[in-house]
């Protein structure tokens, strides 16, 4: 007979990843805190937080895998986003013209999609971007908080320069000003 205090084992496992999790999220965003002066060049390597990125393969809406090595080398805009996010689905359309115009100078964008398949699918449909859509799931949330985004809020941007350090992060809604800005970084 189960006492009615223990937790089942599916409860327990919950546990025991949530909390590794939040170990894992906990160190990277010591190691981020402890570098938060520091300004991204070229001659900056990959930093700790990155790593786990560029290893990481999603599948896009489709299915279709998306290997986040093939973005690296140069400058890259990350976004997480939601479609239950306003102020997400508000600057999609300023990202994709962002990647339009900047894409030729070498610019890549890669909106991770922190959300169900179906949704993100519909929302596509309806709403088309050019620039690749992963199925980051709640994964995506983890890997924000390690890339500094410590409150989990979206939408979320991280700007990767060229040598593959960031070099900027935005909570909230980007604004055209901060892409004028982010366009002339490399």
């Amino acid at each position: 007979m189960i006492d009615e205090k223990t937790p089942s084992p599916r409860t327990t496992r919950r546990l025991v990843l949530g909390a590794a999790g939040a170990t894992l999220a906990g160190i990277i965003a010591g190691v981020w805190w402890s570098r938060r002066g520091q300004v991204a060049t070229e001659e900056t390597q990959s930093t700790p937080e990155l790593e786990a990125f560029w290893a990481t393969s999603w599948a896009d809406p489709q299915g279709n895998p998306l290997a986040v090595q093939a973005f690296r080398g140069k400058p890259l805009l990350i976004n997480f986003w939601a479609t239950w996010c306003p102020p997400c689905v508000e600057e999609l359309p300023m990202l994709d013209a962002f990647f339009v115009e900047n894409r030729a100078k070498g610019w890549q964008v890669i909106g991770l999609a922190v959300d169900r398949v179906e949704m993100v699918q519909r929302f596509l449909r309806q709403n088309p971007v050019q620039f690749p859509v992963a199925m980051a799931g709640l994964g995506g949330s983890e890997l924000a908080r390690a890339l500094g985004n410590l409150s989990g809020g979206l939408p979320f941007s991280v700007v990767v320069n060229g040598a593959g350090a960031v070099a900027q992060r935005k909570l909230g809604r980007v604004s055209a000003e901060n892409l004028r800005e982010w366009a002339a970084l490399k």
